[in-house]
């Protein structure tokens, strides 16, 4: 080998030639490198000499392996495969032409300049020869100073590769410290350049290394991680450990190396297409669409080397594109997925997208049921339907499947299997239960149900069977044993045990009709048997709807809640004219009672004893209560819930205390009657007799300080908290306009002797009832302060204390509290409106001026009100007519009166300093100011 084998020298001087005659050109030259170095191969220097060794390798034909390091601050990059040669050389030392065939990667042969963004002194170095560029000897072979194009002068170097590799590029790094940084940036491209360069076989950095194995199934095995990637005529997409496809959602296109064309594919492509000189952008054009209509139509391919049920992963993903490109090539993609066979069927044929039909429900194991009845039909996971549709293919709905099924034929054990897949998808919420609406369903007498709602699953029962064999009941439908699902549950069927047959709607109508239907003509007696069956299995448990239930009676036939049981003690109770012809109830044929337990016929409501009525959630008055309205509307607020006792206005007047033993009877009765403001309690307080008389009418014995006004309850045999709870007086609370009337006719009636006190009781009772006095009518007579009855054309209420000292206590109605309520209630005169006239004389004297009742206010601890009374020797006045002495008084223009009495000042210093409650005590003071008056 010759000391310039490449003919350097020749090339040198024709390029310092032509820029001595050319100033320009070396401007040109010099521009132009420095665009490649700060411009389009900035960050391409691994790239564009992994490109470069490729090449060797192919041309040498066999993989290639590359080597990096750093030596004395020098990166070095080495290489097998065809060395240097002239040509080379030439294309080195050119920025606009390359040495390359047409078919190799790199054809503009430009990539060597990304060299120089790193180093002023590259060096090529080859077992046939090599070569150096430097930035300095550039400058002095010029004659030039400052920027100067550092690989157009190439000289020759005797510099040999190192042992094993044929070719090595060394670059003295211009700042020696980056080493280690370029190696560990190079450690990320090495897997996407052994992905995108196949001649490469091997790379080496710093002791570690990574290869490249296999074809199609490409293996790169790294010193940490390995990747997995099936590639197929351009196109390769990374795989799991399992040969699962791990799709990308973030890539650019790969020419065979990275540009920076954003891509959106779950594959990559890598593919020779018209790029632009710095290999970054493509070039639009007639040559770019059909570059993408060849990949395209390679996708399809790759989409095929994966099994069946992963080809779905490979479908791009409908949105935003990434860039013109990424528009472009998915279009293509699509059209090529929607006209080409990809797709698995269920039958083992292949349909392309257009052709497919896929469930837009993920349920596993119905595609199979389905195979012969939908064709194209592609077995998919979920959300497939979803995927695709970019490609044309017909999802098919719940609805879509309910229509194929819509008349199919099929054995009973195929339904089964059926709802057993459809489960599935109900199960995880694929599948709501309403859209199985109209869901074939095969019965046991051949007919095929549209829809589960109404059909009844009875699991077999041979027993239930022959239990309806008998009874016409419209709309029984029995799905047949080997089609039965619990599925058909959820979608309205009934289980055909006792209890789901009772809770069947057909037999809930055919119950609600049998009356109806009795008395038309047809035969009662086999409905009411199968119902009562039924119940009895279910531990007397029955609905409500049951009650309806025709039963023969002595009178024909009644619903059961109208009818008694033959030894009912209510026969006892209840008014005769109840059992009269079309009355409210009848008697139970007695022979069809002997052939049930009475718990059962209870159970349809059949009455021994009085029915409860319950209802934790009402919302209406609607419960068949008597006077269930008004008791309603005493609330202010509906009633949370009902708890009552029914039919109590069908007990005869004299049978009270036998029906309230009864009720007291039964725990579910005594409940009733005991609820807080309960329908019982108010119905027995104003309808129930005792001894002729309203319970009100009445008070227990315990009740003492009632006497007077009501008698004590006669001995009925029933203990007093029955009697309580029967509305039986044990205070004097008045709820209604009646309550009060009664206890206004009481207080007026001569013949009673109520105390004072209980007379006062009575009026405060009155102020506080609930009752507005447009629900009442005057008293005539009323009860009086000294208890005595006084007419009520004479009577005042007392509303404020210096009338009484005037009035007859005969005349004075006494008023705790309220006196305006009381006398509006009463319709009677308050005493403060009676016009009395201040007939003696008296003389004005200021409280501060009474020595005395300076002392007692002291004593007690008052404060003087300002002003005083006039004091008279002896205070009268005169009041309707008749003259009296009293001890004080305040006149029509509130000025007080006080006789000169400790009684009279008391009075009106009590009054004036709103202490009347004191005044007795300041009497006494006044009498006696001495301290043990306080103290006594």
């Amino acid at each position: 080998m010759g000391a310039d084998p490449f003919g350097t020298e020749r090339l040198r001087a024709a390029v310092l030639r032509a820029w001595q005659d050319s100033p320009t050109r070396f401007t040109e030259d010099t521009n132009a490198e420095r665009d490649l170095r700060v411009g389009a191969y900035r960050d391409r220097l691994f790239v564009e000499l992994a490109q470069n060794a490729a090449d060797a390798a192919q041309a040498g034909g066999k993989p290639g392996r590359v080597r990096v390091s750093v030596v004395d601050g020098e990166l070095r990059f080495a290489n097998t495969g065809a060395p240097l040669d002239g040509r080379g050389v030439e294309s080195l030392a050119s920025l606009r032409a390359s040495g390359k065939e047409r078919g190799s990667v790199g054809r503009f042969g430009v990539g060597f300049a990304a060299v120089v963004t790193v180093s002023d002194e590259p060096r090529v170095v080859s077992s046939t020869g090599s070569v150096a560029f430097s930035a300095g000897r550039t400058r002095e072979a010029s004659g030039r100073d400052g920027d100067v194009p550092v690989l157009r002068l190439p000289w020759p170097t005797d510099e040999v590769p190192p042992e094993g590799f044929d070719t090595e590029v060394r670059l003295p790094l211009r700042d020696a410290a980056a080493g280690e940084t370029l190696l560990a940036a190079l450690d990320r491209e090495i897997p996407d350049l052994l992905l995108a360069l196949p001649w490469l076989g091997e790379i080496e950095v710093d002791g570690r290394t990574w290869t490249r194995t296999g074809d199609e199934a490409v293996e790169i095995s790294g010193p940490e991680t390995t990747q997995r990637w099936l590639t197929h005529d351009g196109w390769a997409v990374p795989l799991a450990e399992d040969g699962t496809p791990l799709p990308l959602t973030e890539d650019v296109l790969h020419a065979p190396t990275p540009t920076d064309e954003a891509l959106s594919l779950p594959a990559r492509l890598i593919a020779p297409v018209p790029l632009e000189p710095s290999r970054r952008r493509v070039l639009p054009g007639a040559a770019l669409t059909q570059a993408l209509d060849t990949a395209a139509g390679s996708y399809v391919g790759l989409v095929r080397e994966l099994p069946a049920e992963h080809r779905f992963a490979l479908v791009p993903s409908v949105g935003f594109p990434r860039s013109t490109l990424d528009e472009q090539l998915r279009e293509h993609v699509f059209a090529e997925l929607a006209t080409r066979p990809w797709l698995s069927t269920q039958d083992g044929g292949e349909v392309a997208g257009r052709e497919a039909k896929v469930l837009d429900v993920d349920v596993p194991g119905l595609a199979p049921l389905l195979e012969d009845l939908v064709p194209g039909l592609v077995p998919a996971p979920k959300d497939a339907a979803r995927t695709l549709k970019p490609v044309s293919a017909q999802p098919l709905t719940v609805q879509d499947v309910l229509g194929v099924l819509t008349g199919v034929d099929r054995e009973p054990a195929w339904w089964h299997r059926l709802y057993a897949a459809l489960a599935i998808g109900v199960d995880t919420h694929e599948v709501q239960p309403a859209q199985l609406d109209g869901l074939p369903v095969p019965l046991s007498d051949g007919r095929t149900l549209p829809g589960a709602r109404g059909a009844l699953l009875v699991d077999g029962s041979r027993e239930l069977l022959e239990l309806l064999s008998d009874v016409d009941v419209p709309g029984l439908r029995l799905v047949h044993p080997a089609a039965a699902h619990p599925l058909l549950e959820r979608l309205g069927a009934k289980h055909a045990g006792a209890r789901q047959l009772l809770e069947a709607e057909q037999v809930q109508f055919a119950v609600e009709r049998s009356v109806e239907d009795v008395r038309s003509g047809l035969d009662g007696m086999n409905l009411a048997g199968a119902v009562l069956r039924l119940i009895a299995e279910c531990g007397d448990d029955a609905p409500e709807w049951a009650r309806a239930l025709a039963l023969p009676s002595e009178d024909g036939w009644r619903r059961a809640d109208e009818l008694v049981l033959p030894n009912s003690p209510l026969l006892e109770v209840f008014d005769p004219e109840v059992f009269e012809e079309d009355g409210a109830l009848s008697v139970l044929d007695d022979e069809f009672a002997e052939d049930w337990a009475p718990a059962t016929l209870e159970a349809v409501g059949v009455l021994d004893s009085f029915a409860v009525v319950r209802d934790e959630e009402p919302h209406e008055p609607g419960h068949g209560l008597p006077d269930e309205e008004a008791w309603w509307d005493s609330f202010e607020r509906e009633p949370a819930t009902v708890l009552a006792i029914r039919d109590l206005d069908l007990v005869a007047d004299d049978a009270w205390p036998d029906a309230l033993r009864l009720i007291a009877a039964r725990p579910e009765t005594w409940q009733a009657l005991h609820v807080p403001d309960g329908h019982a309690r108010w119905w027995l307080s104003r309808y129930a007799l005792l001894a002729g008389e309203a319970p009100g009418s009445w008070r227990l014995r315990k009740a003492a300080d009632l006497a007077g006004l009501y008698e004590e309850v006669p001995d009925l045999g029933l203990t007093d908290e029955l009697l309580e709870a029967a509305g039986v007086r044990t205070t004097l609370d008045l709820a209604t306009a009646e309550d009060v009337t009664d206890l206004l006719d009481r207080l007026g009636d001569p013949e009673r002797t109520p105390s004072p006190g209980l007379a006062a009781r009575a009026h405060r009772a009155l102020v506080h009832s609930p009752v507005e006095v447009d629900e009442l009518d005057a008293p005539t007579r009323v009860r009086a302060a000294d208890a005595s009855v006084a007419d009520a054309d004479t009577a005042v209420v007392l509303d404020v204390p210096w009338p009484a000292s005037a009035l007859p206590a005969a005349r004075l109605v006494a008023a705790p509290e309220e006196p305006e309520r009381l006398a509006e209630l009463l319709d009677l005169p308050l005493a403060s409106s009676l016009a009395g006239e201040v007939t003696s004389t008296g003389e004005y004297v200021a409280w501060a001026d009474l020595a005395a009742l300076r002392l007692v206010a002291d004593q007690l601890g008052l404060e003087l009100p300002d002003g005083g009374p006039l004091l008279h020797d002896v205070l009268t006045v005169t009041v309707d007519g008749a003259t009296s002495e009293v001890p004080w008084w305040a006149d029509q223009e509130n000025r007080l009166h006080a006789a000169d009495t400790s009684e009279g000042l008391a009075r009106a210093f009590a009054w004036a300093s709103g202490r009347w409650a004191e005044r007795y005590r300041i009497t006494a003071l006044l009498d006696d100011p001495a301290p043990h008056t306080l103290l006594n």
